[in-house]
């Protein structure tokens, strides 16, 4: 695959209570400790899964967060080398842009669109 799924989100009005649930309900783990781009989540607010034995190769990197005005979601990234080049070529073959590029406080830059049938995708590179 030339650009891979490489992370997932869901987000939410009550983040915690959206972990509390996926803890439950797949035995995830959250790291907390690490902020993100406002325009994902509240930056405090969001877990990264806790991948087992350091991921190993099984599955890939996700997170739960949100807070008081993000709409509910489920969202996959594209790795992508450039998050600007990717939403121009998105919006150039029908797609809409409606975020970014937004830098995290850890670099990573995303992006959002939707395509032609309106489904949210998202985008990331490394700064």
């Amino acid at each position: 695959m030339a650009q891979p799924v490489v992370h997932f989100e869901i987000i939410g009005a009550d983040p915690e209570r959206l972990r509390g649930y996926y803890a439950e309900l797949f035995g995830w783990d959250f790291d907390t400790s690490t902020p993100v781009s406002e325009a994902v989540s509240e930056p405090a607010n969001y877990g990264f899964v806790a991948q087992p034995d350091g991921g190993g190769g099984i599955g890939i990197p996700g997170g739960v967060g949100g807070g008081s005005g993000y709409d509910p979601r489920v969202t996959f990234y594209v790795g992508v080398p450039d998050v600007e080049v990717a939403l121009q070529r998105a919006e150039s073959l029908g797609g809409i842009r409606t975020m970014g590029p937004a830098q995290a406080p850890s670099g990573l830059v995303v992006g959002h669109f939707t395509d032609p049938e309106g489904n949210l995708v998202g985008l990331a590179a490394a700064s």
